[in-house]
């Protein structure tokens, strides 16, 4: 099934190329991001304390939702859609069982320190006021979430890395879909408040993984999975090779938004709960850039696999280009009328005051994030991470140290720190697309199939 659809894909355009599995997941996505800004407003409404618990949260909930979907998701949707494309199918149905195990074991990392001891490890970002409010959410969150959450999101890149992106996007768009009214079910009617959130995601992601795993027996992904199969090094390595640098691309991005918080602490916790607001807009651009970036992480991946790089760089920059005009409008809208913005998740007014500060500075940088996070999701399918990790070192070089010699030295407050962000987030993008080139995206010497190693 994937051999047909790749051998029949060339003779299609880029853009159509990426708009046929784009689509289901952008449709997915864009559910996702109703999904997410509703539980900031109904996290809002639980009170300014429960919003700067939240807030304290949220980072590490986004790096659990990027390294599982997009991140170690994407090593797997590379790893799958290589050995698809080079035509090793058996290949493809041993990944599964080793692509599980990572699941498992990454789920694990969350639940023992944001389960078990919340109270300690968000205290240390936001405070004991901020990490009291937020310690129950944590441990439903990632006590009952964790596991399911990284099992449903990698079942789904087998689908996707199988070109099956519209199955893969089905299941999300129902589990999505399912988490606004059950959340607030369990937050207000049942008095659980802000910890129903959390609840409520847990809860979702174990339907959306029995379903995603059932799909995945059947052969959906146009395979059977060799549950079998002895787990070796080399399958772990196909997956890792890719899926730990994007993990650790996540992983700066995310410790960039806690080292932020930690600095914005000082001035409060309505500055806690405000830069939340912003930071969940900012990061609300990935589900929509993987929208495209899913769809290149599979079609990069086959064509590389088969040795076409050229066609491979003309579908990323095609898909960059996308990702850049969608992301770069919503960012223009957001920073023209960031109030309005603020206002739809608070009625607080020193929140909403901080909250548009950070918007009118962030939001001109969306779409230079959204240009680099399309091309992070080519790279994954090129295998080729070197230059996307310097490019997610440097957006926390500058929007920490930057923040630093803005806000501190040069005396512009938090201003000057919101600035540093939009900063680190256009050297983002910047720096993850000068890796987007011939001379980095080739074939190594010797060869016989693209190496998924990193490459800067």
């Amino acid at each position: 099934m994937a051999e047909s659809l790749a051998a029949s894909l060339p003779t299609v355009s880029p853009a159509r190329r990426i708009l046929a599995l784009a689509a289901p997941t952008a449709l997915s996505s864009i559910l996702q991001v109703v999904s997410q800004v509703a539980e900031t407003w109904l996290a809002a409404r639980q009170g300014t304390a429960a919003l700067a618990g939240w807030s304290v949260v949220l980072p590490f909930s986004l790096l659990m939702s990027q390294m599982s979907g997009g991140a170690m998701g994407g090593g797997v949707a590379s790893a799958t859609a290589r050995a698809l494309g080079a035509g090793r199918r058996d290949e493809a149905s041993d990944l599964v069982l080793h692509a599980v195990l990572i699941a498992v074991v990454a789920g694990l990392v969350f639940v023992l320190p944001l389960a078990m001891f919340p109270r300690a490890v968000l205290g240390a970002i936001g405070g004991p006021t901020a990490a009291e409010a937020a310690a129950p959410y944590a441990m439903w969150l990632f006590g009952l979430g964790a596991v399911p959450l990284w099992l449903a999101n990698t079942l789904a890149s087998v689908l996707r890395g199988g070109g099956q992106h519209a199955l893969a996007a089905r299941v999300l768009l129902l589990t999505w879909g399912a988490h606004p009214p059950l959340a607030w079910v369990l937050a207000e009617p049942l008095g659980m408040g802000l910890p129903g959130i959390g609840a409520a995601l847990g809860i979702v992601f174990l339907v959306s993984t029995l379903v995603m795993g059932a799909a995945v027996l059947r052969g959906r992904a146009g395979f059977r999975p060799a549950l079998r199969v002895r787990p070796s090094w080399e399958m772990f390595r196909r997956i890792l090779s890719v899926g730990l640098a994007a993990s650790l691309l996540a992983g700066v991005a995310n410790l960039t938004t806690m080292l932020v918080t930690a600095r914005v602490a000082s001035h409060g916790a309505a500055a806690v709960a405000a830069y939340g607001i912003s930071a969940r807009l900012e990061f609300v651009m990935i589900p929509i850039a993987f929208g495209v970036g899913s769809a290149l992480t599979a079609l990069v991946g086959r064509t590389v696999g088969a040795g076409r790089w050229d066609e491979g760089l003309r579908l990323a920059w095609t898909g960059g280009v996308m990702a850049l005009a969608i992301t770069g409008v919503i960012g223009l809208v957001i920073a023209m009328a960031p109030v309005a913005f603020a206002g739809f998740f608070t009625a607080d007014p020193a929140v909403i005051a901080i909250a548009s500060r950070a918007l009118s500075y962030t939001g001109f940088a969306f779409g230079g994030f959204g240009l680099g996070m399309a091309l992070y999701f080519a790279s994954q399918g090129a295998g080729r991470m070197g230059w996307p990790v310097a490019a997610g070192l440097s957006r926390i070089g500058v929007a920490v140290g930057g923040g630093w010699l803005l806000g501190d030295v040069l005396g512009m407050g938090l201003d000057g720190q919101f600035l540093a962000v939009a900063l680190g987030i256009t050297a983002y993008g910047l720096v993850t697309a000068a890796g987007v080139r011939p001379g980095v995206w080739a074939a190594r010497p010797g060869a016989t199939s693209p190496s998924a190693a990193p490459k800067a």
